[in-house]
């Protein structure tokens, strides 16, 4: 059995509003590990969001701890966190976020300039667009690509680090069913190549169907998903 990447326990967030505390997530506990595939699902406003920027040290619980290859995530300084964050979590978004003035490969090797790889960008990020089958699009503008391209070319960027984990917020969200169909393949692929864990938020059912589990959240509780309830 693989061992235990991250663990998260009773994760909870919640933001002030009106002199009140708005809960947003409300004791979320669960583990995932290395080279499992899982699909966070639930309605809007039920806090996916939210987790997934937690997971990814982006934003802090109020209470609560998440553990990366046993590493507390939230008792770090910025600064180290920042390194783990460029290291170990990948993070790939519904809209690309692609610099429109930087080829496929600039895009890819932006997350190298600064670390012990930086003098090895360009030659990594020819690799890893080879590995998502861009390669001949490597001095490509954004601009010229398709947006399932442009979503290889985010893949890339997020995976150049190396990284144990990638976060996926709506990945095929922007994409027609073709080209979502793609990258579902293209991360079953990855997966495998890279023993990488996935966390994959969703609101498509037959998107969630392609990973191992899903966890369904209701206003910022683990739930049963009713049938039907993730194309919500």
């Amino acid at each position: 059995m693989q061992k235990v990447l991250l663990s998260v326990e009773n994760v909870q967030r919640s933001l002030p509003l009106g002199g009140n505390q708005v809960h947003i997530l409300r004791g979320v506990s669960f583990e995932a590990r290395s080279g499992e595939w899982i699909a966070l699902t639930g309605p809007s406003g039920s806090g996916k969001s939210t987790l997934l920027g937690i997971l990814g040290g982006i934003d802090r619980p109020n209470e609560g701890r998440v553990f990366l290859d046993d590493v507390d995530l939230h008792r770090l300084s910025e600064a180290k966190l920042a390194q783990i964050r460029n290291s170990k979590i990948g993070v790939v978004f519904q809209s690309f976020h692609l610099l429109p003035g930087l080829t496929a490969q600039q895009n890819v090797e932006v997350p190298l300039y600064i670390g012990p790889h930086s003098h090895r960008a360009a030659e990594l990020a020819l690799k890893m667009l080879r590995l998502v089958g861009l390669e001949d699009r490597a001095h490509h503008m954004p601009r010229q690509l398709s947006g399932g391209e442009q979503q290889r070319v985010a893949i890339a960027r997020a995976l150049i680090t190396q990284p144990h984990l990638l976060l996926a917020d709506e990945p095929t969200g922007n994409l027609d069913r073709a080209s979502g169909k793609q990258i579902l393949s293209l991360f079953a692929e990855l997966r495998s190549a890279l023993n990488l864990t996935i966390i994959m938020v969703t609101h498509d059912p037959a998107v969630a169907a392609c990973a191992d589990r899903r966890l369904h959240l209701v206003d910022g509780m683990f739930a049963p998903a009713a049938q039907g309830e993730a194309a919500l």
